[in-house]
This record gives C-alpha cells, sequence and structure tokens, in this order.
C-alpha cells in the first residue's frame, strides 16, 4: 500500500512506485473518478493521435515501408513469445 499526503493546497505527489506502475511521466494527464463509496480511482488518460502527432518525424529520415515494418513487428513478437 502507498500513501500520499494533501497539501494545504490541496495537492498530492503520487508515490513512485505508483507512477512506475501506471507508467505516468512528467506531464501525462490522470483522470480520478469518484465512486459510489466514496473511493477514487486514479487512471492515466490516453493521448490523441493529435497529441503525439508528428513526435516521430525527423527531417531527412528515409521513410520505412509497411512491408519492413510489418517484418519488424513479426520479429519483434517472435523473438517476444520464445
Amino acid at each position: 500500500m502507498a500513501l500520499a499526503t494533501l497539501t494545504t493546497k490541496g495537492q498530492v505527489t503520487i508515490p513512485k512506485i505508483i507512477r512506475e506502475s501506471l507508467k505516468l511521466n512528467t506531464g501525462d494527464k490522470i483522470e480520478i473518478i469518484v465512486t459510489d463509496k466514496r473511493e477514487a480511482i486514479i487512471r492515466p488518460v490516453s493521448k490523441k493521435v493529435d497529441d503525439i502527432f508528428c513526435k516521430l518525424h525527423k527531417p531527412g529520415r528515409k521513410a520505412v515501408s509497411l512491408e519492413a515494418m510489418d517484418d519488424a513487428i513479426r520479429n519483434r513478437m517472435r523473438n517476444k513469445f520464445k
């Protein structure tokens, strides 16, 4: 169990073990849902395509074919589940 403390400004630091478990990084958005039992559920907000558009673009880099991408994915999955 991880504990956090509420500051006078209403802020909470999410413990490192929870951040790592949820794969949260600086600047990520989280959603807090309050249940009927007065419990809070914290979950990461998935990024929208618009938020990551052109993040991988590097000028001068050669485009990769779909076949090459498929081969890379196939090889990665094959190696991961040997």
